[in-house]
């Protein structure tokens, strides 16, 4: 089963950052997953989401505001 991953963000630096953190994480636990990065302003604002970079996984806004840690990832991933 595919996990959906979003992350919405403007491309900021923590945006990418973010985006880094979740390739490596799947990359490394050989989690199966797609990617999807959603900068636009108006897709953004449907999650109401006010603050980049935000995690959204299966639809599910899990993390918003701030880069996570690859074991705050890797955590929510296994769920």
């Amino acid at each position: 089963m595919s996990i959906t991953i979003k992350i919405l963000g403007t491309g900021c630096p923590k945006c990418k950052q973010t985006t880094s953190v979740v390739e490596e994480v799947i990359r490394e636990n050989s989690i199966e997953a797609t990617i999807e990065k959603v900068e636009d302003i108006m897709e953004i604002m449907k999650y109401n989401v006010m603050s980049t970079p935000a995690l959204v996984i299966d639809e599910e806004i899990t993390i918003k505001g701030r880069v996570p840690t690859k074991a705050e990832v890797l955590e929510l991933l296994k769920n």
